[in-house]
């Protein structure tokens, strides 16, 4: 049987029940064996005997209360209810609240009173070229530059051979060198080697290529078929222009020049395939020499390529818009060193010449040539236009894939310039080295970019539209600071840029995503720098 408490009522001021606790009296529960109240002097607190307690059933417990008065404040107030902002994946109990209700009809006419302002904003942002050219990339770029491979074969390096040039095949997984010699002597009868390593092929091994060709001559230069994988061509120091098929291990030759009348005289020192007129899918070779001469060859049957076209270059024709040096007395013949076509103009393409000065050239020239060379075709005068000159022989030249107009050119004076097709004045010049430069490039796919190989062992890459004097990344190729010859992108695998030098190594360098990707408005830059300088 529960016991029941009478409660504590306190009346007015000065009741008895408040004096009694006032004044330490004790007042007693009702009810068998219940303790009195407790009385605590210091606090004037009793303890009381509590009705809730005793019906829930607890027993022998008392609950303190205060005889005085106690101001309090709440600095939060707290709910008994709660409700989560987020989704539930449950359904709601019900003391979740209910998610407010949107009024439609008020949010569709906000709609419909914004809607003009909206599409006109839209239309106009559709219109704007203010994003042109930008891509969004989520990482962070770097300027940073990978050795992926270093290839060589033993058997030429030992013989002290240099990598005179290097090519990607048109799939972009091959690539090839020529092993010659670049320096002073007589390497006619140098036997030398064409190698080739097919990067995508399981098990690579960077000291055994995977095609070999023995050469009874300096290979000088290399270019591979634009659309035979495995056809490639060289120049020889003899002279003679040879095409190999290198899936042929056993019979590669295809076909070659021999030593006829209409061979060059001199060293051959870069070869390029042309499509014809008339079939674009058909391909000649054309050659540039030391002996002055630019010859287009087309291989026939038995094994021959057939001269079908040839130009010479003599000093009395050459176009007088600039001041050039008188060349030495009884010299006619200008001997070219390097060639680039044009993008954008077939028939249009660039010499570099041992006098150090550029010449824009056209296939289309119809000019004799004042020549007596001996040649089973007529030759014709190709030069239209003389840039200025750099300090010494112009090595290497690159005609902008973005522009019809812009050209590079580098030399044995250290110096890269930068030339518009429109005035002979560089419209700037860049002193990379002071050795030799002995290859620039243009990146196939960075309108800015461009690579460069010089005599004290580096690979420089420039972008132009972060600086216009001094290269982005600089790449140590030789320890010994021996001279990098040749470097060539790949188009196809566009990260890759490979490098030969004179201890007879290609080097395959992975570019960060930096060289490979398109800035904002770097067409728009290139473009600019080509106007500026033009007016």
């Amino acid at each position: 049987m529960a016991t029941r408490v009478r409660p504590w009522r306190l009346g007015p001021a000065g009741s008895a029940g408040a004096e009694k606790l006032a004044t330490g009296g004790a007042a007693s529960a009702e009810g068998p064996g219940r303790p009195g109240p407790l009385q605590d002097e210091t606090l004037g607190v009793a303890s009381v005997p509590s009705r809730w307690r005793d019906a829930q059933g607890f027993r022998g417990e008392t609950k303190s209360c205060q005889t005085a008065s106690v101001a309090t404040a709440d600095a939060a107030s707290q709910a008994r209810k709660r409700a989560d902002a987020e989704v539930q994946t449950e359904a709601p109990g019900p003391g979740v609240l209910p998610a407010p209700r949107h009024d439609s009809a008020r949010l569709a006419a906000f709609l419909r009173r914004v809607e003009a302002t909206v599409v006109r904003e839209l239309n106009r942002n559709w219109r704007s070229h203010a994003f042109d050219g930008f891509s969004v990339n989520w990482t962070e770029p770097q300027c940073t530059v990978t050795c992926l491979h270093t290839l060589g074969y033993p058997p030429a390096q030992g013989q002290g051979l240099h990598v005179t040039s290097v090519s990607w095949n048109t799939t972009g997984s091959v690539v090839a060198c020529a092993y010659g010699r670049l320096d002073d002597g007589d390497w006619s009868t140098l036997k030398s080697f064409v190698c080739a390593w097919n990067l995508d092929r399981r098990g690579l091994s960077p000291r055994q290529p995977s095609a070999v060709v023995e050469v009874p001559s300096a290979v000088m230069c290399l270019a591979f078929h634009p659309t035979q994988p495995s056809h490639v061509a060289g120049g020889l120091y003899s002279g003679e222009v040879l095409v190999w098929d290198l899936s042929r291990p056993e019979d590669p030759l295809l076909w070659c020049t021999g030593l006829t009348d209409d061979t060059h005289t001199d060293p051959v020192y870069q070869v390029v395939w042309l499509p014809e007129p008339q079939h674009s899918h058909h391909f000649r070779v054309l050659s540039v020499a030391t002996d002055g001469k630019v010859l287009l060859w087309q291989g026939v049957g038995a094994g021959q390529l057939q001269l079908t076209e040839g130009f010479a270059l003599v000093v009395q024709q050459l176009p007088r818009n600039t001041k050039l040096k008188k060349p030495p007395r009884g010299e006619t013949e200008v001997g070219t060193t390097a060639v680039a076509f044009s993008s954008f103009d077939p028939s249009l393409f660039v010499l570099g010449t041992e006098g150090g000065f550029p010449l824009k050239c056209s296939l289309a020239a119809e000019e004799a040539a004042l020549t007596r060379m001996p040649s089973s075709v007529p030759l014709r005068a190709p030069a239209q236009f003389t840039f200025s000159p750099h300090g010494g022989p112009v090595y290497s030249v690159s005609c902008s894939p973005f522009h019809r107009n812009l050209f590079l050119s580098a030399g044995t004076d250290g110096h890269v310039h930068l030339y518009s097709m429109l005035q002979a004045q560089p419209l700037t010049s860049l002193r990379l080295s002071p050795k030799y430069l002995f290859a620039v490039r243009w990146s196939p796919v960075r309108p800015l970019v461009f690579a460069a190989a010089s005599g004290e062992g580096d690979v420089q890459l420039f972008d132009l539209q972060k600086s216009s004097q001094k290269p982005t990344v600089s790449i140590k190729q030789t320890q010994d600071g021996s001279p990098v010859y040749c470097l060539e992108f790949n188009r196809q695998q566009t990260q890759l840029l490979a490098a030969g030098d004179a201890q007879g190594t290609v080097k395959v360098w992975q570019l960060s995503s930096e060289f490979t990707e398109q800035g904002p408005r770097e067409t728009e830059d290139l473009e600019q720098l080509a106007e500026e300088v033009a007016t």
